[in-house]
């Protein structure tokens, strides 16, 4: 099989490749919850066989993020609020869990990988405040930047994995919604950034849950779900998936 250059040197097959951007995709929300995946489309978009298709399509289920149809076909995940709010516990769960031992381990490199992390995010979140323009697929990676290196030092590489994992499945949720909290968002990244250089690892949970509930009420309440729930009018699919449909407010 063709093999492509990764961009960090490593040598990627085509297969990984497909995958790797479909999921970029159904993450960054440019396939919509419940969007069907037509695999002679998918073969236009991505330029790949609809075996290698399939083989990318059945990872993305394993994951959660891509459902499998019978003889239908697949689909792109649905999104409900039970499901945002599991989502959202399990998250919770595994970086609280690794908060604490990363605090306690991370050494002088880590905690400017930290301070790093978050100044990124604070010059964007700035930005936002201010009303000026942003990608959200930008605001997002820094926001996931941030929060990864706050566990980075937690020393368990399947803890890093899962929880990545469970990230990915919370971001999706935000990324549909396109939800910046504004103000609150941006004071409580600081206080964990301050929590994180104090090593007050028990300070950084209590923040940690309300910043990620208040995001989920904030979607919630605000039936940012709405459209893409069972029984809504289906969104019109754009015939592109790199361009997102929705814009940060």
């Amino acid at each position: 099989m063709a093999r492509a250059a990764h961009e960090h040197g490593v040598e990627e097959t085509a297969g990984d490749a497909a995958y790797r951007r479909m999921r970029a995709d159904v993450v960054l929300g440019r396939l919509a919850p419940g969007r069907k995946l037509g695999l002679d489309g998918l073969r236009a978009i991505y330029g790949v066989s609809i075996g290698t298709l399939r083989e990318a399509l059945n990872r993305l289920a394993a994951e959660g993020l891509v459902q499998a149809q019978g003889q239908r076909g697949f689909a792109v995940a649905p999104v409900s609020a039970e499901d945002f709010r599991e989502v959202a516990e399990l998250r919770l769960l595994l970086e609280c869990e690794a908060i604490v031992t990363s605090f306690a381990a991370g050494d002088l490199d880590w905690e400017g990988q930290v301070v790093a992390a978050h100044h990124k995010l604070a010059v964007l979140e700035r930005r936002l405040l201010a009303g000026a323009p942003a990608d959200p697929s930008l605001w997002k990676h820094y926001d996931r930047e941030f929060h990864h290196a706050l566990i980075a030092a937690c020393g368990s590489r399947t803890l890093l994995e899962t929880y990545a994992a469970a990230y990915d499945r919370f971001l999706r949720y935000q990324m549909v919604a396109v939800v910046f909290r504004g103000a609150v968002a941006a004071e409580q990244h600081a206080a964990l950034l301050a929590s994180a250089l104090a090593r007050d690892g028990v300070r950084a949970c209590r923040i940690l849950h309300a910043h990620v509930e208040g995001c989920v009420d904030h979607v919630v309440r605000g039936s940012a779900l709405a459209p893409f729930l069972a029984g809504a009018r289906p969104a019109r699919p754009s015939p592109d998936p790199a361009q997102p449909a929705r814009r940060a407010r």
